[in-house]
């Protein structure tokens, strides 16, 4: 694994309230999030980016109310209109 170093101000976690330890928890769960929403990465990597296995990464995401499943509204009319 690799060891990334962020330079942030003080004011981020006291602004937060959370310990440096808690933001970077939260720091890789909203990137993971975002990477997965925008379709970059599959669940199974943002689940890892995130430090949680693929069940709690699903939890989260019903709790964010994030859509887990994305549809391609232009792949489905294609296929409602071959049958």
């Amino acid at each position: 694994m690799s060891n990334v170093t962020i330079n942030l101000p003080e004011e981020v976690f006291s602004a937060r309230r959370l310990s440096p330890e808690e933001f970077v928890r939260d720091m890789r769960l909203a990137a993971a999030i975002y990477w997965y929403q925008k379709q970059e990465i599959s669940m199974e990597k943002a689940a890892s980016v995130a430090g949680l296995n693929r069940r709690d990464f699903l939890a989260v995401l019903a709790r964010e109310q994030v859509d887990v499943f994305a549809v391609d509204f232009d792949d489905l009319q294609s296929e409602l209109n071959r049958g």
